[in-house]
């Protein structure tokens, strides 16, 4: 054992943790875990847990389900609604391996270390800081129906507001899994609001992501509400996205290699502008990742802030990718937003495609468009099109085919990833397009 699994060993010891969850994600993002106690966290450290991968969501049949889980001991964390009376309880990652002991190719978080990976031997290393918005609903006795809890909006402040409470709790908690809050405010629709924590390495970001959603639930739930992560629960009003600010990094000098104080394009180095250039060149596949759901193109609408044309800028937020403007004195802050990922995406592929695309745009030297500094949503089909100004898949069945036909996004997901989620994702889309909705209805049953 390394020294890291033996300081978690002692700190079980010292704090009398009692249980041990072991977590991952399927390819879908949705979180699973295995409970072990404590006294078999050293055998699991040394020897992996074993389990049964053919029931989980796109990894594997049933003749070849035997897969254990390699607990990752940097992600340790006591869970901080545990104790006073209910046994303390941490949690752990796991890296998920085969019976020969090799990677699983279906595991997402191997997905985004083999991203990393070629990031490193480019020398760089991938920031990621993605912004998180949800809902949060009421209940309705045990049914769950999309009903604003407030009536509050963008930056909105009430020292009686229910949701500030709410989200104070979630503040504690997430601070408490050293996850580091830089703020908690209001979105723009009723009952939205939005917590950002700070930018890090692409696979720490990715494990904060995957604990921060289910943190914000669970504090939720307790406080008799529901929090939703779904892209787009009420119609006519803001959806949820999942901004994500990136930036690269000198591995050898710990400088960020985005910022060039000659540049005369937003301070954007050569390297930088060609990251934007890959993104947008592979944009409408990357949809099917980072936008992953069928309700996420509710979401992908003009009107709402959600970006839909292919394109960038700096102050502009109808475009694709935005360049935060840069501060003297802040220039290891320089980074590039990438605003059309939502928070339904499983943020290890969701990353892993991001920086695939990025470097993409770096290896081919790509030089991005002109940037756009009009509001495109008030340009004609025409004007659009004239400017060369592209535009996102309009539905999931869109996106997937968009998948489907590019090989680097295929090669970043891995043939058994890529599989599985096609299976999923295509099952999804015939389901909801035979679905008969209550729209239908209500315009179609007694007029036709």
């Amino acid at each position: 054992m390394n020294d890291k699994e033996q300081s978690v060993l002692q700190d079980v010891k010292d704090r009398g943790v009692a249980f041990i969850d072991l977590q991952f994600c399927d390819v879908l993002g949705v979180t699973k875990s295995v409970t072990i106690p404590s006294i078999q966290l050293q055998e699991s450290f040394e020897r992996g847990t074993w389990f049964d991968g053919s029931s989980i969501q796109g990894f594997a049949r049933i003749q070849e389900s035997d897969m254990f889980l390699q607990p990752d001991a940097r992600t340790y964390r006591v869970l901080p609604w545990t104790g006073d009376g209910i046994p303390l309880r941490a949690r752990i990652i796991c890296d998920i391996y085969d019976p020969e002991g090799q990677p699983f190719a279906g595991d997402p978080r191997y997905a985004l270390k083999r991203a990393i990976a070629k990031a490193e031997e480019m020398g760089y290393s991938l920031n990621v800081g993605p912004e998180l918005e949800f809902f949060l609903f009421r209940k309705n006795g045990d049914a769950h129906h999309a009903l604003p809890h407030d009536i509050g909006g963008y930056f909105d402040f009430s020292p009686n507001d229910e949701a500030q409470r709410v989200r104070a709790d979630i503040v504690e908690a997430l601070q408490a899994l050293k996850i580091e809050v830089e703020m908690e405010h209001h979105e723009v629709a009723i009952g939205q609001h939005e917590i950002d924590f700070r930018y890090s390495e692409a696979l720490h970001t990715a494990d904060n992501a995957i604990t921060f959603k289910y943190t914000v639930k669970g504090i939720a739930a307790k406080h008799g509400l529901f929090a939703t992560f779904m892209p787009k629960p009420i119609f006519g009003i803001n959806g949820s996205g999942m901004h994500c600010h990136q930036s690269l990094v000198d591995i050898k000098t710990g400088n960020n290699i985005f910022f060039d104080a000659n540049s005369s394009t937003f301070h954007l180095s050569k390297v930088a502008q060609s990251y934007v250039a890959g993104q947008l060149e592979h944009a409408r596949a990357l949809a099917a990742v980072v936008s992953p759901t069928v309700n996420s193109y509710k979401r992908l609408t003009p009107g709402y802030e959600a970006p839909v044309y292919i394109c960038w800028a700096q102050r502009n937020r109808s475009a694709l990718i935005r360049v935060p403007r840069y501060s003297p004195g802040r220039e290891q802050a320089t980074r590039v937003e990438l605003r059309f990922p939502d928070p339904s995406a499983n943020p290890y592929l969701a990353f892993a495609v991001m920086l695939t695309a990025g470097l993409d745009g770096i290896k081919r030297g790509l030089t991005p468009p002109t940037p756009v500094t009009e509001d495109v949503f008030e340009w004609t089909t025409e004007e659009r099109e004239a400017k060369g100004v592209g535009v996102l898949p309009g539905s999931l069945e869109e996106a997937l085919n968009e998948l489907e036909g590019n090989a680097l996004i295929k090669e970043a997901l891995g043939e058994h990833i890529f599989s599985a989620y096609m299976r999923a994702k295509r099952q999804e889309w015939d389901e909801y397009r035979i679905h008969v909705s209550t729209w239908e209805t209500e315009r179609y049953l007694e007029s036709l």
